[in-house]
């Protein structure tokens, strides 16, 4: 077990935002969280990165206790974060805003992320390597921060809403690699309301409202699963 996240309440001032949130992700699983806006998705994700650090609870990651450690510890520990909001740096180029998340992975799997490699993964952006980052489409940063936090060689990786804001055809594309990712043993925490992006690349899914896990299962019992759907997932 990679993550194993044990009942996690989190305020945001005095709002009691989580309520005991459990979940855990094995190795070279794709996990999604699932929820509507303001479920608690992204407060789940910034909690386990430390960024809005648990009133309670209990993060493991690869067994060490990471509960109130600050998001640099936890990043060096190798869990990288790409946030909803595409952070980049616009007047980098692309070929740079990759370079400079670039580290050695703490595990040695025998698998490193390269330029080349990121490039494999997203042939859009060697293409645009010599683009400044601010002149990229909203689907070209996603992927851009996607590839500069793979740079990092993280043993788990957080995704917050990848899909969100993104065109169809863009949607579908992002797919594609991130069922890539998985087929290279990557380990993936995703947090999503499209469920149709999320039923295409998840092994497993929660699904949470009101910050807490109403449903926990297979991604296929989810899919069949027309009441936890309409209850909580319908829009």
């Amino acid at each position: 077990m990679i993550l194993e996240v044990n009942q996690v309440h989190t305020f945001y001032g005095t709002s009691h935002i989580l309520f005991g949130v459990c979940l855990s992700v094995d190795r070279a699983k794709i996990v999604c969280i699932l929820g509507r806006n303001g479920a608690g998705k992204t407060t789940t994700i910034r909690s386990i990165m430390g960024l809005t650090p648990p009133h309670s609870g209990s993060v493991k990651f690869c067994g060490e206790e990471i509960i109130r450690k600050p998001p640099y510890y936890i990043a060096q520990k190798g869990i990288g974060f790409v946030p909803d909001s595409r952070v980049i740096f616009p007047d980098l180029t692309v070929k740079e805003n990759l370079e400079i998340g670039q580290k050695k992975g703490r595990e040695p799997t025998g698998y490193e992320w390269t330029l080349g490699r990121v490039y494999e993964l997203f042939p859009g952006l060697q293409k645009f390597e010599h683009r400044l980052g601010g002149y990229l489409s909203g689907g070209e940063q996603q992927m851009l921060t996607i590839g500069r936090t793979l740079m990092g060689n993280p043993t788990l990786l957080l995704l917050d809403e990848p899909a969100e804001g993104l065109a169809p055809l863009v949607v579908k594309t992002l797919g594609d690699q991130v069922i890539k990712l998985k087929e290279m043993g990557e380990t993936v925490l995703v947090s999503e309301q499209n469920l149709k992006f999320a039923i295409r690349v998840s092994d497993e899914a929660y699904v949470i409202s009101k910050g807490t896990i109403q449903y926990q299962g297979a991604i296929g019992e989810l899919q069949a699963n027309e009441e936890v759907k309409k209850k909580y997932l319908m829009i």
